[in-house]
């Protein structure tokens, strides 16, 4: 047999893992049973020293289990906590079971961070919530279930927490649920995000599957990829046997550019050659191979390699396989065999189409649902209906970006369908153009927002979709710091613009106001503003004097989502734009998915600069009104001191972490890079077509500078548009009315809420009604008909048991009693009767007699 390598991690316990999911959970569970009775009798502080208490305590825990990473070496960088065992079916084990890898490590200090800020945020936020206590256990929930998806060592355990956040966002959305249009939107984020878990399931259903065997058109049948151990298993089809492979590990030791000889960098930086030139070769592993639902365990089998460098269960050919099995009472048995694979997974179709291109396609369709792509985005915008420290949460550091995570964490199953990673790059680049154009002429500051999250995480997807697994994953943490950043800056100017707005409204609707509330629905708000909206930016402008701190923490959050060099988003945005334009992985040209990201950028700093002037500005440097002045205030330190947090790690998490290989002369790969690299190593196998340009510094460089200038183009259009209305007003008005037809499609959103209204939304309906009067007419009437038919006949029976058979029965008592009673009279007790009964009743005998 030959020998067999792969680039295995190796785990290591760690029996506190399963503390960090646990303490959000306990902090839910003890705010839902006993949060209201404590909120009664001791107040708001109970309730939310339990939330946040938690949340640290959750912190805590996670950050020591990343330092424990830290220490390890990268071959060896997974800590595994196994809680209890889940499902044990044959060879089918599933253990109730947590890991944390590079990648989760970075998640879980996302989650737990963030989300304590925004816990911590919250108490200011809502401190005048009655249901203050419900508030905090939804907030733990969902940070509960999205430590279980990222952490989550199988699949199933993903799912658990993939459908928790989804229940999350349906209750934390619909939160103020006595207002339809709140109620309204957390249905809508529920039932979109049904669609998506639809294709989850499917996924792993065929994943699952295609790990077993396949489709043969020869037999017309399901052939088993493995045979089983003996003669004596095959008689027992509910036993499946457990196979495993022999495997040397490897870890993969990088050079220096210049001491590997290439002239570029990153990820081509290295160089890699088998038998200990680069590699070392480590200790002997089993590694089971079949159908798994364990993400290492199925990164592990496709990462087997023969010595000639053909991985057998990607593109066939043959595994020195030990298949073990036991029988009920027999003592367990193994034996070893040559096993030729016909078919590798990629070889694999249904209906002749690519196995791997459907399982991807599906999973992609699952992360489109809960990342909020074309065409499943619709409900993130109407999200906005839940409270601001809620939107945080849902935009920044949970539920949206749990389908990029999970396309990162199967990046060695869709570098395997250079298809599959085309409609992710495609779909993404899209879907950032498209949202980026929409949020040019919102006025709704937190819908501005709620497509800007839609956009940069179209850019997230065209990272991970031509290959840039790590800048993906990067421009996942720099957005969950600067939007974060944005939406609690946003949720500090809405906070501060309440007490006005609650004036205008007492004084509209006291004596000798007038009532706004008639006219208030048919306002068209493209041309003129709603006075009693806090989220309006046209109700702002001159906040900057009145809110210093929220306007300092929200510029820098401008500066690092519009790419400027000194801010965390240039590193990330630049890096994937520059992968996207160097691609030569996708069926689509790089440079087209480029361009697609530069316009998208562009927009991106126009949009996010116009809502900055609009809402600390907009009056040039006249400052604000004396309305204004009365009424808007700085926000409490509960809430600052949490912007400036994330402010600062908006500045310092770019180059810390991101530092080009250019900046740095080619002699090291940024940081976070590196530390991906155990979990994206393996797609740097399968990766198709090289990329072009790669070693071509001038070009690169030259790119970073046209990334910086469509930053500086953006704010410096939205500066002379914005920062003064009154002078540029005539100017904006004329340019409405010039484009009004453009104007009003993309004011409207494309009017793709209308479009599924009109077809898909009404097609269900119809069927909803089609089968609401099948029910009500043919199975209601069958059942109905049936009740009718079982009542008639209920009363024949009934018929027939009182009137015949109880009729005879009582006809034969009454018989009786009628006979005793005529009888009864011949007992007279007097001896002359008794005599003359006897005489004639010998005279009757006589004359019988006489005649028989």
């Amino acid at each position: 047999m030959e020998n067999l390598t792969a680039a295995i991690q190796t785990t290591h316990k760690f029996p506190f893992l399963f503390l960090i999911p646990l303490f959000p959970f306990l902090g839910a569970v003890l705010n839902a049973f006993f949060g209201k009775r404590l909120q009664d009798r001791y107040g708001k502080r109970v309730v939310h020293t339990i939330g946040i208490g938690s949340m640290t305590l959750a912190a805590t825990v996670a950050v020591i289990a990343f330092v424990n990473l830290l220490r390890l070496d990268p071959s060896d960088r997974t800590l595994l906590d196994i809680v209890f065992p889940m499902i044990d079916i044959g060879a089918f084990k599933v253990d109730m079971a947590f890991a944390m890898d590079p990648l989760s490590g970075m998640m879980t200090l996302i989650i737990t961070l963030i989300g304590t800020g925004i816990h911590v945020y919250s108490t200011g936020y809502m401190a005048d919530e009655p249901a203050y206590w419900r508030f905090f256990c939804y907030l733990n929930l969902f940070v509960f279930s999205m430590l279980l998806l990222v952490l989550g060592d199988s699949m199933i355990i993903m799912f658990f927490g993939w459908e928790g956040v989804g229940l999350c966002s349906y209750l934390l959305i619909g939160f103020w649920y006595k207002e339809k249009k709140n109620a309204s939107a957390g249905m809508k984020a529920f039932v979109v995000n049904r669609v998506g878990d639809w294709g989850f399931i499917t996924g792993a259903f065929l994943l699952f599957w295609g790990l077993g065997g396949g489709w043969s058109p020869v037999q017309d049948a399901y052939v088993r990829d493995l045979p089983r151990s003996d003669e004596n298993t095959r008689a027992f089809d509910d036993l499946v046997s457990r196979a495993t492979v022999e495997v040397r590990t490897i870890e993969e030791v990088e050079q220096p550019a210049h001491e590997a000889g290439e002239g570029g960098h990153g990820e081509h930086a290295k160089k890699k050659e088998h038998h200990g030139d680069v590699h070392h070769v480590g200790r002997v592993v089993q590694v089971p191979i079949g159908p798994t639902v364990s993400f290492r365990e199925l990164r592990n089998q496709l990462a087997i390699t023969t010595a000639d460098g053909r991985r057998p269960l990607v593109e066939g050919g043959t595994l020195p396989v030990t298949i073990a099995s036991q029988r009920p009472g027999v003592p367990p048995s193994s034996q070893k065999m040559a096993f030729e694979i016909k078919e590798g997974l990629v070889d694999k179709t249904v209906w002749g189409i690519p196995l791997v291109f459907l399982i991807c396609l599906c999973f992609f369709i699952g992360a489109t649902g809960k990342s909020a792509q074309l065409p499943l985005y619709v409900w993130l915008p109407d999200a906005m209906a839940g409270p601001t420290p809620v939107s945080a949460l849902i935009h920044a550091a949970t539920m949206v970006t749990a389908g990029v995570y999970m396309v990162v964490r199967l990046n060695f199953l869709f570098v395997l369908s250079p298809g599959a990673m085309t409609i992710v790059a495609t779909v993404g680049a899209l879907t950032a153009l498209f949202a980026a154009t929409i949020g040019l002429f919102q006025y709704d500051i937190k819908k501005v927002l709620a497509y800007s999250t839609v956009s940069q995480l179209g850019f997230m997807f065209i990272g991970v979709g031509v290959g840039a697994y790590w800048a993906g994953a990067f421009h996942l943490l720099t957005h969950a710091c600067f939007k974060a950043c944005l939406f609690l800056g946003a949720g500090s100017v809405i906070h501060g613009m309440h007490h006005l707005t609650h004036h205008r409204e007492h004084a509209a609707h006291g004596p000798g106001g007038d009532d706004h509330g008639h006219g208030h629905h048919a306002r068209d708000l493209r041309l003129s503003v709603d006075p009693h909206d806090p989220q309006d930016m046209r109700n702002m402008g001159g906040l900057a004097s009145l809110m210093p701190w929220t306007r300092k923490t929200y510029l820098i959050a401008c500066w690092a989502i519009a790419g400027f060099p000194w801010a965390a988003g240039f590193f990330s945005k630049d890096e994937i734009l520059w992968k996207a334009f160097s691609n030569g992985s996708t069926l689509i040209p790089g440079p087209v998915i480029w361009l697609c990201g530069l316009i998208a950028a562009t927009c991106t700093s126009f949009y996010m600069f116009r809502s900055y002037y609009m809402t600390f500005y907009g009056n040039g440097d006249r400052g604000p009104s004396e309305e204004h002045k009365e009424h808007v205030h700085e926000s409490p330190k509960s809430i600052t001191y949490v912007l400036w947090a994330l402010a600062i790690a908006c500045l310092i998490i770019g180059p810390a972490l991101g530092l080009p290989a250019l900046w740095t002369g080619g002699h090291f790969e940024p940081l976070l890079e590196q530390w991906l690299e155990p979990v994206t190593q393996f797609s740097g196998l399968s990766l198709s077509g090289a990329r072009a340009w790669h070693d071509n510094h001038a070009l690169e460089a030259v790119f970073m500078l046209v990334s910086c200038g469509v930053a500086t183009a953006g704010w410096w259009f939205a500066k002379a548009l914005y920062f003064d209305l009154a002078k540029s007003e005539a100017r904006l008005a004329a340019l409405r009315s010039r484009w009004s037809g453009i104007h009003s499609l993309v004011f409207d959103k494309y009017r793709v809420d209308e479009v599924y209204n009109a077809t898909v939304i009404k097609w269900f309906r119809e069927f909803a009604d089609l089968f609401a009067y099948f029910d009500g007419k043919v199975i209601d009437g069958a059942v109905n008909l049936f009740g009718v038919a079982s009542k008639g006949v209920a009363w024949l029976n009934g018929a027939i048991d009182k009137y015949f058979v109880d009729g005879a029965v009582n006809f034969v008592a009454e018989g009786v009693i009628y006979s005793g009673e005529k009888l009864r009279h011949v007992q007279t007790g007097r001896i002359n009767h008794y005599l003359f009964a006897a005489t004639a009743g010998a005279v009757v005998i006589v004359v019988v007699a006489y005649f028989v």
